[in-house]
């Protein structure tokens, strides 16, 4: 007899920033003075309040199983939420709560997706989406967005790209990790395609609260009703609420398909952390005075981020207007020498980085463009300013 394992699980593809990630790591512990640009989570703490809310549920018992989507109290500031935030009118029925952002994605794939069926995702894009889709048996077909467009697709794009085999569109803006955000008229355009064509949109609104200057946050499910009926729309308080650790997300959709989440969730992990849940309402019915002020923050390290790589030799870069990321253009850097020899790629211009000037980037082989890297300022401005410096030292050796 001769054991296998899981095809399917051994097709996942290992991120190539992990390696990145755990040399800076090793560099750390050794003593090594690494800046690291990678953060993917706010640096501020979760505010005190719902810190205490937390407490609260602990001290009062609240430490049992919850309904599998979620707690009443819960769906109920969320759909309060998405009237009020997203102009969307999604009842608690049609709310799924979830350990997390990605555990909700995953159920919408799971829920939806059938052997063979195709979703279409923009690229640049989160490295975890194609392994996601691939996951639950669905076949991932990438759209690629232009520099000269803000790395957005176009409804045209959109349109060339549908087959019979189409089932879902991924839409994520503000947009992981180039900052960018879609317009109204942008998914206005893109909708009319979904909605000609007939296959869902999977929005990913997980940065919503995080956008910057005259630019605002549409959600596209409140467009119109026929575009609403075709929207899952997915997000959570990780970045809004530095609550990366507590590990919520939601979605709203239709009661068909929340019933379908729901009943997956109910056997894969019973339901999110009750406390998280307890906290997370304090989170949305709160004050938000401190998500105001960390989006300040952002918003002037994101200036002072991008004023400074501007300004840098053999790099171009797109001005975010959400997120917290800057995506950057090193076409120009790789096909440049470092000590005698050609770059070559994003991800040995990263290296030579971490082993000289010990700062960590993230190159986006794995995001779909290999001649860019993502930096975050998600860090405090002093790490920031001391990275740059590093970098501009960096790019003033290449030949």
């Amino acid at each position: 007899m001769s054991l296998s394992l899981s095809q399917k699980a051994m097709d996942v593809k290992p991120s190539s920033t992990l390696a990145i990630t755990a040399k800076a790591k090793e560099l750390k512990k050794s003593g090594v003075d690494v800046v690291g640009f990678g953060a993917g989570e706010p640096d501020f703490n979760t505010p005190k309040n719902i810190c205490d809310a937390a407490i609260k549920a602990i001290e009062t018992g609240f430490t049992k199983y919850t309904p599998a989507s979620g707690t009443n109290e819960l769906k109920a500031a969320i759909s309060k939420k998405f009237r009020d935030f997203n102009g969307l009118d999604y009842a608690p029925e049609q709310i799924v709560v979830s350990n997390g952002g990605k555990h909700a994605l995953t159920n919408i794939f799971n829920a939806i997706i059938n052997e063979g069926d195709e979703v279409i995702i923009p690229a640049p894009y989160w490295l975890s989406y194609p392994e996601m889709v691939k996951l639950s048996g669905g076949v991932p077909v990438f759209v690629f967005g232009t520099k000269e467009n803000g790395y957005k697709i176009t409804a045209k794009q959109l349109e060339e790209a549908v087959t019979e085999k189409t089932k879902a569109l991924v839409l994520n803006s503000p947009n992981n990790p180039t900052g960018m955000v879609y317009s109204k008229k942008e998914l206005q355009a893109i909708a009319d395609v979904a909605i000609k064509r007939d296959f869902y949109v999977i929005s990913d609104e997980m940065y919503e609260n995080l956008i910057y200057g005259n630019e605002k946050h549409v959600s596209i499910a409140s467009l119109n009703d026929e575009i609403y009926k075709r929207t899952i729309t997915c997000s959570g308080l990780s970045k809004s609420y530095a609550m990366t650790g507590w590990r919520i997300g939601y979605t709203g959709s239709s009661v068909e398909i929340a019933k379908l989440m729901s009943a997956m969730q109910s056997h894969l992990t019973s339901n999110p952390n009750s406390i998280a849940q307890f906290a997370s309402c304090e989170a949305l019915n709160g004050p938000q005075d401190d998500v105001e002020k960390m989006k300040k923050e952002f918003d002037r390290r994101r200036a002072y981020m991008y004023d400074r790589v501007k300004a840098m030799p053999y790099v171009d870069v797109s001005k975010p207007q959400g997120a917290f990321y800057v995506f950057i253009d090193m076409s120009k850097a790789v096909e440049l020498s470092y000590k005698g020899e050609k770059l070559g790629s994003a991800s040995k211009l990263a290296q030579c980085l971490l082993n000289d000037y010990a700062v960590a980037v993230i190159p986006c082989a794995d995001f779909g463009f290999p001649n860019h890297i993502r930096l975050s300022y998600a860090i405090s401005i002093g790490q920031i300013e001391k990275g740059l410096g590093r970098i501009e030292e960096f790019l003033k050796e290449l030949q």
